[in-house]
């Protein structure tokens, strides 16, 4: 059974930081895609960040320069660095996965763009105050 766990939601306020993490030990292919995806209520999932098959890495614009996706290729972790988070970033963050040959055919902005990612974590809320 393939599990995705995350930690280090929380509350954080506007302009600090918060790093999210996900153990992924069902993942060890380095050519698997990995990713996070948010959910505020009363609105649809949006992709924040995904590191495709080839290794590269797309943000969401709201996020860019701002966000930073990593992935530990030996402990098969995966983080989010949120760095100045705003109100409008309060959601509960999703770590997504999808096996190699699902998801090597598409580029980061698609994988972003898609609800393509077969493994979804349980989420873990992230609240910014002002």
């Amino acid at each position: 059974q393939v599990h995705l766990v995350e930690s280090g939601g929380g509350s954080v306020q506007a302009g600090g930081s918060l790093r999210l993490s996900c153990a992924a030990p069902g993942f060890t292919d380095s050519g698997d895609c990995m990713g996070w995806f948010r959910q505020a209520p009363g609105k649809e999932h949006e992709g924040v960040a995904v590191i495709a098959s080839d290794g590269g890495t797309t943000y969401a614009d709201f996020v860019k320069d701002r966000f930073t996706i990593s992935r530990d290729y030996v402990a098969h972790t995966l983080a989010l660095q949120m760095n100045s988070p705003k109100p409008e970033d309060t959601a509960m963050y999703y770590c997504v996965a999808a096996i190699r040959r699902s998801c090597m055919r598409f580029e980061g902005r698609w994988l972003l763009q898609h609800r393509s990612f077969g493994y979804w974590g349980q989420g873990t809320q992230v609240t910014v105050s002002s």
